[in-house]
């Protein structure tokens, strides 16, 4: 029996569907971990989101995979792997669920909410604010949403005595020039900004 296998007509060498698998794994923990959030039809998904979807469809992929390179009645011989394939799998999932949920823990003791801002500006560019409230202190983070619906990092961020919600409270202004916007960011007399206020909304992508 050759190391490459066939199966109804597709061939697929174990290097091959071992490249797939790890690498779609390693996007779901990199994303896990990265400052990226995705806008559909409007609606905002945290980046813990995205890598929980890419983790259950990188798991799907590799077991697909593996069933495809696999010849019927050869499930007697263990498909051949690198040495270093099993535990970087491992490692990467373990990776990849410990970002997901740390993510989403955060965002609910944080109490998080995420605002999709309008107008949009220039090219489809969307500014995306994410708001919480943690121990009588209020943070936000602005995102640039490109054509593709994903903000690749923080635009910028500010902190807010006692809570305050600004974008929530409506205290903000939104300008669009010819290429980007500019989002500022006010507090109250009693609630001021004591941290940042702006953020520039440039999508190059």
């Amino acid at each position: 029996m050759t190391e490459e296998r066939t199966q109804h007509g597709v061939r697929l060498s174990p290097a091959v569907s071992t490249a797939a698998g790890i690498g779609s794994l390693a996007l779901a923990a990199v994303a896990s971990w990265s400052s990226l959030l995705l806008v559909v039809q409007g609606r905002v998904v945290p980046g813990w989101g995205v890598s929980a979807v890419l983790l259950v469809m990188s798991l799907v992929l590799r077991w697909a995979l593996t069933r495809v390179g696999r010849p019927a009645g050869a499930s007697q011989f263990p498909r051949k792997r690198a040495a270093w394939a099993r535990p970087g799998s491992s490692l990467l999932i373990v990776t990849a669920v410990l970002g997901t949920a740390w993510g989403a823990v955060d965002d609910l003791v944080s109490n998080a909410e995420y605002h999709v801002l309008r107008p949009a500006g220039p090219g489809g560019c969307t500014a995306v604010v994410r708001e919480t409230f943690f121990l009588v202190v209020g943070n936000g983070e602005a995102y640039a949403v490109g054509r593709t619906g994903l903000a690749l990092g923080k635009s910028g961020s500010w902190v807010v005595d006692d809570g305050y919600r600004p974008v929530d409270a409506g205290t903000y202004e939104l300008d669009w020039g010819r290429d980007s916007g500019l989002l500022r960011i006010s507090g109250t007399s009693t609630d001021p900004v004591v941290r940042g206020g702006s953020a520039d909304i440039d999508c190059w992508w």
